[in-house]
């Protein structure tokens, strides 16, 4: 069971669940739908609207599904949950795997964009954007070579936070 709150109730930081703890990002739909690890993001205000960011590479499989729908999730768990869960979404394809069976976590479709029950805190996230890394972009020549050996430069996804979700239970 969730709860509605606002952005700026959030009492986790933000930066530490992102970067440490990693969560999931999610799009689809109950037809179809895959979810990945993310560390790589941001969350704040842009366009006089809270937003976030992802980062995603374009072999990844759920950059299709990003790709396809309007909306997307982040999702965060509690620590226990890392291992089990990372070990499966941050190293096995969808195409391949039912990541969601494999990590013994349960697909919730409530909102525009699934995430999963098992989540402390969730971001529904309206696409607004989407950009590219480019090689001609990066002023520190370093992170081309210590980043992208094979050239697959990140996508980067823009979405306007709808609704933040917390686990009451």
């Amino acid at each position: 069971m969730f709860k509605e709150i606002k952005l700026t109730d959030v009492k986790e930081n933000v930066v530490d669940l992102l970067k440490n703890r990693w969560g999931l990002v999610t799009a689809g739909n109950e037809n179809g739908y895959n979810t990945m690890t993310v560390s790589w993001g941001a969350i704040g205000e842009l366009w006089g609207v809270d937003m976030a960011t992802v980062y995603i590479r374009p072999q990844r499989y759920t950059e299709e599904f990003l790709d396809k729908e309007d909306y997307f999730t982040l999702s965060f768990y509690p620590d226990e949950m890392k291992k089990q869960i990372h070990g499966v979404c941050g190293s096995k394809s969808g195409r391949d795997v039912d990541k969601a069976k494999e990590c013994c976590i349960t697909p919730c479709f409530d909102e525009n964009a699934p995430f999963f029950e098992e989540a402390e805190l969730v971001l529904v996230c309206k696409k607004a954007a989407k950009g590219k890394f480019e090689p001609s972009q990066f002023i520190d020549c370093s992170i081309e070579d210590k980043w992208y050996e094979i050239k697959d430069f990140h996508y980067i996804y823009y979405g306007a936070v709808e609704k933040v979700l917390i686990s009451v239970k």
